[in-house]
């Protein structure tokens, strides 16, 4: 199996129409031994989540902007294991005053609340789990929405996943002697507690299938989930600062274009 043996964290965890939750699934189903995190309110959603998995994993309390959280994680793990195979970084946040078309208002704390939480943290978390992944090296998986363009609505969310973009970049740089690799998954728009937190979702989402060549269920994790499985794996040990596009296709098409008839047979 592609992840037998390896020892994996898992955030963002929250509803089972997660995307963590399928990238959690199909490292459970390949073998991986996986722990959870979670913090705060959210505790009791992931605590359900984990129930729902084919092996019941622990919860690890973690809020990734508190040091000591993170600091606590990875002593449990380092008890735990004694090393880190990969992490998924499923972690991302903006007050509503950043989204939704107030991009020009937006005040500088909701800015830097949105940032330190969304592109800083994957910087946090690196850094801290180091030690525990440098000897045998491993994987860094993020999760990315495309940052190339302005999209409608997503204003200081989408400056902010262009920052995760260029974190991951440098991350891969300055990781990659210890032989850890450090990967963007750039999905496609799903119906999670995430998208239900940016106004005006649908706006992005309902053309997304028709333009996307292969199509796009919004209501279907799983290819992103598996997509994060492979890139946890030794497969892809010659895969660093890479952004991976798991849409449908529809990054490569451009915003106007449909499919066409003969297309579609």
């Amino acid at each position: 199996m592609l992840l037998d043996d390896k020892k994996l964290l898992i955030t963002g965890v929250l509803t089972p129409a997660s995307i963590a939750f399928s990238a959690a699934e199909a490292a459970q189903e390949q073998g991986a031994e996986i722990v959870l995190t979670s913090f705060g309110k959210a505790m009791s959603l992931t605590e359900r989540c984990a129930k729902r998995l084919p092996t019941r994993p622990d919860v690890l309390e973690m809020d990734v902007n508190n040091t000591e959280h993170v600091q606590g994680v990875a002593e449990d793990l380092d008890e735990r294991w004694g090393r880190l195979d990969g992490f998924l970084h499923a972690i991302a946040f903006a007050p509503q005053d950043a989204l939704g078309g107030n991009f020009v208002n937006t005040p500088w704390e909701s800015v830097a609340t949105a940032f330190q939480t969304s592109a800083f943290s994957l910087k946090a978390l690196a850094a801290g789990l180091l030690p525990l992944m440098k000897e045998r090296g491993g994987s860094i998986v993020s999760l990315d929405f495309d940052a190339s363009v302005a999209w409608p609505i997503y204003d200081w969310m989408g400056v902010c996943k262009a920052g995760l973009e260029a974190v991951t970049r440098y991350l891969a740089r300055d990781l990659g002697p210890h032989g850890i690799r450090v990967n963007c998954v750039s999905a496609g728009p799903l119906r999670t507690i995430a998208a239900k937190g940016i106004p005006g979702f649908d706006v992005i989402s309902d053309a997304w299938g028709t333009r996307a060549p292969l199509g796009w269920d919004v209501t279907d994790p799983s290819p992103v989930g598996r997509t994060i499985a492979f890139l946890l794996s030794d497969w892809s040990r010659g895969i660093t600062g890479e952004i991976v596009h798991v849409d449908g296709g529809y990054h490569a098409i451009g915003a106007g274009a449909e499919r066409t008839p003969a297309e579609e047979g």
